[in-house]
C-alpha cells in the first residue's frame, strides 16, 4: 500500500525553520504528508511535525531557546560538544520517545561515520536518531547508538527521497539550501558557507527528478546557518515562497 503524499526536508541548519514556513503554506493549501523523510534540520522539524505539534508552537520551541540551548552541551574530545546534552529536550517533547506513537510515519538519515554509510531510522529510540542526524561533524561529539557511532545525515544524503521512493503517490520535496548569488563581497565565513552549500547542490541534482514537486526557496544563504536571530525571517521566507506557488501546488492535488 502507497503512502498518498511523501515530503522530503533537507539538512541546513537553522535555514531548517524554512521548512515550517512551507509546511504552513501547503497546510493553507489543503495538503499535509502522509509519511516524512528527513535529514537533521530536516529531521527535528519532521519529528516535531511527525508527533502532531502545530507549526506556529515547533517555531515557538525553537524561538523560546527551549531547543537550540548549546550551554546544556557538555564539552567532549571528539567535538566541541556533547549531543547528550540535547537528551533532555527531547525527552521532554516526545515524552514516549518512540517512532511508533508519532502521528505521520517518519525516516531520519544519519551517517555511520565508520561504515561510511548512510542509516535511515524508521523505529526505536527516537531522540538517538534525531541526535545522530543533526550531529555537525568536529562541533559535536559522534552519537553511540546501536553499537554505531553516527554523526549529521547530510554528510552522505541531505536529501533523504529514497526511503520514499515507489512508496507514495506523490513526493513533495523541500530544500533549504539555495546559494544567493548577487553577493557584492566575499569573505572567509561566506566562502565556507558557500562551499558547503554548492556541495550539497551537487548532490540533490539526480533526486529532483523523482519529485513530483520541488520546492527550494531562492538565495537561502543570505541567511546564516546558526543565525538564531533570523528565525521570523526564514519562516516568514519559507512560508511566503511557498504561498507563491499556489497554482503548482493546487495542480499536483488536481493530478
Amino acid at each position: 500500500m502507497k503512502y498518498k503524499i511523501g515530503i522530503v526536508l533537507s539538512g541546513g541548519g537553522i535555514r531548517g525553520i524554512a521548512h515550517l514556513g512551507v509546511l504552513k503554506a501547503l497546510e493553507e493549501f489543503g495538503i499535509k504528508p502522509s509519511v516524512i523523510s528527513g535529514t537533521s534540520a530536516g529531521a527535528i522539524a519532521g519529528a516535531f511535525y511527525a508527533h502532531g505539534y502545530a507549526i506556529d508552537e515547533i517555531v515557538s520551541i525553537i524561538k523560546n531557546g527551549h531547543f537550540f540551548n548549546v550551554s546544556r552541551t557538555i564539552r567532549k574530545k571528539q567535538g566541541i560538544f556533547s549531543m547528550k546534552g540535547f537528551e533532555k529536550i527531547y525527552h521532554d517533547y516526545f515524552p514516549s520517545n518512540s517512532f511508533s506513537d508519532l502521528k505521520i510515519p517518519l525516516y531520519i538519515a544519519a551517517t555511520d561515520i565508520l561504515a561510511g554509510e548512510i542509516t535511515y531510522f524508521s523505529e526505536g529510540d527516537l531522540s538517538q536518531s534525531i541526535m545522530a542526524s543533526s550531529c555537525i561533524p568536529m562541533i559535536f561529539e559522534a552519537v553511540h547508538y546501536q553499537g554505531r557511532s553516527y554523526i549529521d545525515g547530510g554528510v552522505l544524503d541531505n536529501f533523504p527521497i529514497d526511503p520514499l521512493l515507489n512508496n507514495c503517490e506523490k513526493i513533495i520535496g523541500i530544500s533549504v539550501n539555495s546559494v544567493q548569488k548577487d553577493i557584492q563581497e566575499l569573505h572567509l565565513n561566506t566562502i565556507v558557507d558557500r562551499t558547503v552549500h554548492l556541495l550539497l547542490r551537487n548532490t540533490l541534482q539526480d533526486k529532483i527528478q523523482h519529485c513530483d514537486l520541488f520546492i527550494e526557496p531562492p538565495n537561502m544563504s543570505q541567511f546564516h546557518m546558526f543565525g538564531l536571530r533570523k528565525i521570523d525571517a526564514i519562516f516568514d521566507y519559507g512560508y511566503q515562497y511557498g504561498l507563491s506557488l499556489e497554482k503548482e501546488i493546487k495542480q499536483l492535488i488536481a493530478e
